[in-house]
């Protein structure tokens, strides 16, 4: 036989979980929100100035390779997994795992459905493997200085379709407008 006052105390241990829980997943997507948002601006940064210094051809580097290091610098300084992926992806590194995928499906009816890509993300506490983690993901919407690489084929210099091509044989990342989700910034941590 339980004691009245056990009976009485479990739920609101439970209740108290709850909230310590939620408060937890609400700290966690703030941090992760923070995350994904400080590459992004880096990164545009960084490619606008190659532009300025040799042209879009001579910028695919700073995609290529600059964006990856950027992001594992970003790792190792906040203990966050991060990278971009795209359904339509150039770089063979960025396809989506399955969660990416279903985020990324999602986010485009959303923004088919009317909602602003920029505002679009989805955080939760998932479990793969027997490991629990905190996964964020972050629509990054096409803006106009990308269709210089990722635009229609009036929109891409020859030289530089040539080049992406050399680069990039199996490349899915063309034919983007501005404000067409292009990837999402992917972060995760373990708890």
């Amino acid at each position: 036989m339980r004691h009245p006052l056990l009976s009485a105390l479990v739920p609101v241990l439970l209740t108290l979980s709850a909230a310590h829980a939620v408060a937890d997943e609400t700290a966690l997507l703030a941090e992760a929100r923070g995350v994904a948002s400080s590459i992004p601006p880096k990164l545009i940064a960084v490619l606008q100035g190659e532009i300025a210094k040799g042209g879009t051809e001579g910028a695919i580097g700073v995609c290529r390779d600059k964006a990856p290091q950027m992001a594992k610098a970003a790792s190792e300084r906040t203990g966050w997994n991060i990278r971009r992926v795209s359904l339509k992806n150039r770089n063979p590194k960025a396809v989506p795992d399955a969660w990416e995928r279903a985020a990324l499906e999602a986010f485009d009816r959303r923004a088919a459905a009317g909602e602003a890509p920029a505002t679009l993300e989805k955080g939760e506490v998932v479990v793969e493997g027997g490991v629990e983690s905190y996964r964020y993901m972050k629509a990054l919407p096409t803006q106009a200085l990308c269709l210089s690489c990722h635009g229609s084929d009036t929109d891409i210099d020859p030289a530089v379709r040539t080049k992406l091509q050399a680069l990039y044989p199996d490349d899915k990342a063309t034919g983007y407008t501005v404000g067409e989700i292009r990837g999402a910034m992917t972060i995760r941590r373990p708890l």
